[in-house]
This record gives C-alpha cells, structure tokens and sequence, in this order.
C-alpha cells in the first residue's frame, strides 16, 4: 500500500474562498453581515477531487492521501480569533465531507485557528474536534502565524505546551506548515515554507521539547527544508549547544516528507536521513505543478524519485506505508476498520 502523507485540497470549489473573502471584507466594514460557510453540493466536490487529486493519486499509483485544508489559504496572519475559528471550521468541514466521500482514499488532518499573540486555546479545541467528532488523523499547526514576521515565541516555549499536550492525548501528530506570506521579502512556497521547516528543526535543537513530550510525532514537510543538505552544521550545533546527538534529542520524535522535486535531493534525503524517520508525500496537488522539461514527467511525482532509489523490499514498505501508519496510528485503524 502507498500512502501520501501529504496532500491539501488545492481545488476547493470557488464558493468556499468567495465566503473567505466575504470575512475578510467585513473584517475591513464590520457593519456587513456575518457571512454563512458556502453551501457546497456533493457533486462539486467530486468534481473538484476527481478531477485533480483523485486522478492523479490513481495516475501515479498511489492509494490513500492524507489530506488537508489549502496551506497557503490558511492565511492566519488575516483577521481576528474568532474569525479564524469560523474559517478552520469551514476549511476542516469540507476537508471532512471530502473523506466521507472518498473513504477508500482519503484521511483528514486539521487547519487550526491559529492568531499571533493569541492564546493556543482556540486551536487545542479544534483539534480536539475535527479528531474525535470528525474523526481526523492529524494537524497542520503553524510556528510563525503572522505569514513571515515570526512575531510568535518558537516552538519550544511553554505557550505552545497545550496544543502538545492535546497531540500526545489524543495520539496524533502534527505537521509543521505555514501558509501565505504577507512579507514581500519572503516568496511563500520557495522561501517561507521551506524557512519555517528550517527554523522548526533548529528550535528543536536549540531547546528540550521532547524531553518533556517523549511520545510527541512532529513530520517536518518538504524533505525537512534545508536541513538534510546541512545535516553536518545541525550535528556540529547540538554538539556545540551541549545536546545529545541529533537522533537521540530530536529523531526520535521528528519525521521528513518526500516532498523534493528533483532525483538528487531524493538521493540526498535518503542517504542522510534513516529511512525509519522519511514518510512518502507528494504535496500534491501543490506548489509546483508543472512538467519537469530535463525528465518530462511532473515535478511533484515522487513516487518515481523514491522508485528510482532500488530500497529494499523492507525500506519501501517503511517509506509508502508501515511509516505512516506508526506515526499516524489513527489512520493505522482506520484502515484496518476497512481490512487493509
């Protein structure tokens, strides 16, 4: 079985972001009434699934993705709490009624109502919700919500304590997953993305967090940023910082994606990285969508870059599917709900 890790409702009908842009326009004239979430038909969320990421998850030869809200309209830097709450409810909703459709192929994980300089208090209750009524398997949460000024204290302070502590009693993981930018110094997808997984992992370092969350799952998305090319500067910082090697004070707890769009950064992963802590994902559909014009096949087709590596029978089954479903046991019994 293969199992995409990663995997965000990118083509959402036009209805859901025409109520989105309903909020944000009466965040600008608060006289303007309180807009209703899109009321959305069965058949145009098939349309917008099959069509797209359900096509191609057959195309490709995968078989389930867990599946999320569109990272980059997450966008929490825009609005006030409560706003923010009723947008991640909306946007976990449809993610819900997606999988209620596509069970076969389909798992959900939760956007969180995140506000820089706000309590986490709204978000724990999300995902509180979206995993025990809407039967989600996980979370995206996201260390910088202010979309690239990173005004919020990183992730190993203690105001980040009862989201952790939600995810281990509710034994979930968590993806680390920032959304738009709103610094023009920062391109989302091809800098912002890629520096908050940075960032995520040096934090990580830097503090004791796992110390305290022994059973805390974090996935570090896109190949764990630049981490892997740099794997030799983390070593030699832990060590200068005094913390233990790396895989005892952070790989115990902390996964990387396939979310790398070219063989040799696939190569790199794999010859860095143990294979027990890299997890197949695609991001599709995602940030870049277009046809790769050195191979002719798809930038976002992973699953031909880790095909190409010759694992072994036993490391691609960890990578397509025994992987994930440790680190997401929810969706481990899921499946076997469904005798898979």
């Amino acid at each position: 079985m293969i199992i995409d890790c990663h995997g965000h409702y990118t083509t959402a009908p036009e209805a859901h972001q025409a109520y989105r842009q309903k909020q944000i326009e009466r965040l600008a004239n608060p006289a303007l009434p309180k807009p209703a979430p899109a009321e959305i038909s069965d058949d145009e969320i098939r349309e917008t699934i099959e069509a797209n990421q359900l096509k191609l998850l057959k195309e490709r030869g995968a078989d389930m993705t867990i599946f999320s809200p569109r990272a980059s309209a997450m966008a929490h830097h825009i609005g006030d709490q409560a706003t923010a709450d009723d947008w991640a409810r909306a946007c976990n909703d449809l993610i819900h009624r997606v999988v209620g459709l596509y069970p076969q192929y389909f798992a959900g994980v939760c956007q969180l109502p995140q506000v820089a300089g706000s309590p986490i208090d709204l978000a724990v209750a999300e995902l509180e919700r979206s995993v025990l009524e809407l039967g989600f398997v996980g979370c995206n949460f996201s260390p910088d919500p202010s979309g690239g000024h990173w005004t919020s204290p990183p992730l190993t302070d203690r105001s980040w304590y009862p989201l952790f502590e939600k995810m281990v009693e509710l034994d979930v993981p968590g993806m680390v997953h920032v959304s738009a930018s709103c610094n023009d110094c920062f391109h989302a997808t091809g800098a912002h993305y890629i520096n908050a997984d940075t960032t995520a992992f040096m934090q990580f370092i830097q503090g004791d967090l796992f110390k305290d969350f022994p059973d805390l799952r974090i996935i570090i998305p896109h190949g764990g940023g630049a981490v892997p090319y740099h794997w030799g500067r983390y070593r030699g910082l832990a060590d200068m910082l005094k913390q233990p090697p790396l895989a005892e004070h952070v790989m115990r707890n902390v996964y990387f994606d396939t979310c790398v769009y070219h063989q040799p950064g696939i190569d790199l992963l794999f010859r860095v990285i143990d294979v027990d802590n890299i997890l197949f994902g695609s991001e599709m559909v995602g940030a870049v969508r277009g046809i790769d014009p050195e191979t002719g096949q798809y930038f976002d087709d992973t699953k031909r870059y880790v095909d190409a590596l010759e694992l072994s029978d036993a490391d691609r089954n960890k990578v397509f599917e025994a992987n994930a479903r440790r680190v997401y046991p929810r969706l481990d019994a899921l499946l076997k709900q469904q005798g898979r």
